[in-house]
């Protein structure tokens, strides 16, 4: 299973500190929710714990491996970021088995994960009989959310998955997640604005600013709802 150690990570843009984070550790089977303002650093974090960005100085260790210096963590991990991850000239099906050949999964594996997300897709997503860029947002951030997924991967980061979905598929996604946490132990990252969703799914909450982890939460029962409404209701 999939932990994460962060080493004086940083990433600076010309005079900006995007991230700044010293030592800090996700632990095997974590769901993390990461919170904060806009330009507090959330998409850039999970950016470098991805490679996609190289760190101004520092590391992220994927089970010890240097995500920078290795690719071994790629074949247990699953990210959606945006939809720049999406190949957006092929339909979700031809998507689906792209990334599903990837991971050495057959055209039927790949059918049989995908009636796991038939109520989310609500019948909007397969046998369109068109590409994935002429689909609703939502649409789009379903199937990147299913694509993250369909490998059964370790470690699943999600970049505000929550985002252009109907009040229904969010219900339905958060559901998913935490059968997808208790069937399978992994390690979850999940970043959004939305503070209910995020203290319904995760029982670790971390407070970005400016770059830097300020709050680390347990969140037990919803315990952290309070105290992030407090920090983010400034008056």
């Amino acid at each position: 299973m999939a932990t994460i150690k962060i080493n004086n990570l940083q990433k600076d843009f010309g005079e900006k500190r995007a991230v700044d984070i010293d030592n800090y550790v996700i632990n095997n089977g974590d769901i993390l929710g990461l919170v904060g303002n806009n330009g507090a650093g959330k998409t850039t974090f999970f950016r470098l714990i991805l490679d996609l960005l190289q760190a101004s100085n520092g590391a992220a260790f994927i089970n010890d491996i240097d995500s920078s210096k290795s690719e071994e963590w790629k074949n247990f991990t699953g990210a959606f970021i945006d939809e720049g991850f999406l190949i957006d000239y092929l339909t979700p099906e031809e998507y689906f088995y792209f990334i599903g050949k990837m991971y050495g999964l057959k055209k039927e594996e790949v059918d049989e994960r995908l009636t796991t997300f038939e109520r989310f897709m609500n019948g909007e997503v397969i046998g369109q009989k068109k590409f994935i860029r002429n689909f609703s947002a939502g649409n789009k951030q379903k199937i990147g959310i299913i694509s993250a997924m369909i490998h059964n991967p370790e470690l699943l980061i999600l970049d505000e998955p929550f985002n252009f979905l109907d009040p229904s598929s969010q219900s339905i996604i958060k559901h998913i997640l935490k059968d997808y946490s208790q069937q399978t132990g992994a390690t979850i990252l999940i970043s959004s604005h939305n503070l209910n969703h995020t203290t319904d799914i995760c029982p670790r909450i971390a407070l970005l600013e400016d770059g830097k982890i300020i709050r680390d939460i347990d969140n037990i029962n919803n315990s952290a709802e309070k105290e992030l409404e407090a920090y983010f209701n400034v008056e």
